[in-house]
C-alpha cells in the first residue's frame, strides 16, 4: 500500500529539470547579446563615436588640419553670444510652425475628411497624392521651388494670370519673406507624412465610437476632438517628434534653395555647422554649434511627447 501511495501521490518539478533550465540560461542570454553585437558594433562605430568626436573637438581651435588648441568653453560661449549663432538658432524654432505645426493640424483635419469619404478608390487616390511630396528628396524639393518661387516662376505667373500683380514677390530673394518662403517648402513636405500616418490610427479606432457619437448628436468637429484626437495619441506623439527634429535639424532644403541668405535671414544650425567647418574651417565652433542642436532638440523632442502622451491618460 505504501508503494501504491507514493507512486500515486503527485510530485513536483524534477531537481533535473531545473538544473538543466538554469543551465540554459546564462547560454540564452549570451546567444541574445551575440545576436544583438552587430547592431550594437554598427550604432557605437557610426553613432556614438562621432557625437563623442564632436564633443571633443569643441572644446578646441581648430582649422581641421593643423594643430588644435585648448580653448575650453570658449566654443560654446561664442554660440551663445554671438548674434549670427543665435539667430540660426531662432530661424530653426520659427521653422517648427510651419514644420510641425501647421502639417499636423492641418494633416489631421485632412485625415479626418478622407476618413469619411465612401469610396475607396477616391480616398486611396487622395493618399497617394498627399504622400507623393514625401518621396521626393528634401534638396530636389528646394531646387524645384527655387525656381517656382523666383521672380519669373511658377507662383507669380499664376498671381499675373489671375490679375494680381501687386502680389507678385521675389520670395526668397527677399528679407523678409526669404524664411517664411522655405517654411512653406518644408509644410507641403510635411504635411503628407503626417496624413497618411494619421489616417493609419484613425484606421485602428473602433468604428462603433463614432457611430454611438452620431446617435448622441456629436457633430463632426465634436466627434474630431472627442474620439479621433485622443485615439491618436501615438500618432501624434511620433509626428509631433519626426516633425520637430526636421525642422531644428533642417539642412537640405535651406542649403539647395537659399543656403542661408539672402544675409542671415534664412541660415539655420545646420547649414551654420556646414560652413564653419567646410568653409570657414572653424572645426572646433561648428562641432560646438552641433552639440547645443543635439541638446535643444531633446530638451524640446523630450517634453512634447510627454505633453501629448499624457493628454490620453
Amino acid at each position: 500500500m505504501a508503494k501504491s501511495k507514493s507512486a500515486n501521490t503527485p510530485s513536483g518539478p524534477r531537481k533535473g529539470a531545473g538544473r538543466k533550465a538554469d543551465r540554459r540560461r546564462p547560454s540564452t542570454v549570451i546567444a541574445g547579446y551575440l545576436f544583438l553585437a552587430p547592431a550594437l558594433i554598427f550604432y557605437a562605430v557610426f553613432e556614438l563615436w562621432p557625437i563623442i568626436q564632436t564633443a571633443w573637438y569643441s572644446f578646441y581651435d581648430w582649422n581641421g588640419i593643423d594643430a588644435s588648441t585648448f580653448v575650453g568653453i570658449d566654443n560654446y560661449i561664442k554660440v551663445f553670444t554671438d548674434p549670427k549663432l543665435i539667430g540660426s538658432i531662432g530661424h530653426a524654432f520659427f521653422l517648427i510652425i510651419f514644420f510641425s505645426i501647421l502639417p499636423i493640424v492641418l494633416g489631421l483635419i485632412t485625415a479626418a475628411l478622407i476618413k469619411d469619404i465612401k469610396h475607396k478608390a477616391a480616398s486611396t487616390f487622395a493618399q497617394v497624392c498627399l504622400f507623393l511630396p514625401r518621396v521626393i528628396p528634401g534638396a530636389a524639393a528646394g531646387v524645384a521651388w527655387t525656381w517656382m518661387l523666383a521672380d519669373d516662376g511658377t507662383v507669380n505667373q499664376i498671381l499675373r494670370g489671375l490679375g494680381l500683380d501687386g502680389a507678385t514677390h521675389t520670395w526668397l530673394g527677399d528679407q523678409t519673406t526669404a524664411l517664411s518662403a522655405v517654411g512653406i517648402i518644408g509644410f507641403w513636405l510635411q504635411l503628407g507624412f503626417c496624413i497618411v500616418l494619421l489616417l493609419s490610427g484613425i484606421g485602428a479606432i473602433d468604428v462603433s465610437l463614432y457611430e454611438a457619437a452620431s446617435l448622441d448628436g456629436a457633430g463632426w468637429w465634436r466627434q474630431l476632438f472627442a474620439i479621433t484626437i485622443p485615439g491618436l495619441r501615438g500618432q501624434l506623439s511620433v509626428c509631433l517628434t519626426m516633425t520637430v527634429v526636421a525642422a531644428l535639424a533642417s539642412f537640405d532644403v535651406v542649403f539647395m534653395s537659399t543656403q542661408g541668405g539672402p544675409g542671415y535671414s534664412t541660415m539655420v544650425p545646420g547649414v551654420q555647422v556646414y560652413q564653419l567647418a567646410f568653409t570657414q574651417s572653424r572645426v572646433g565652433l561648428a562641432s560646438a554649434l552641433a552639440i547645443v542642436l543635439m541638446v535643444l532638440v531633446l530638451l524640446v523632442v523630450g517634453p512634447l511627447q510627454r505633453l501629448v502622451q499624457g493628454k490620453g491618460e
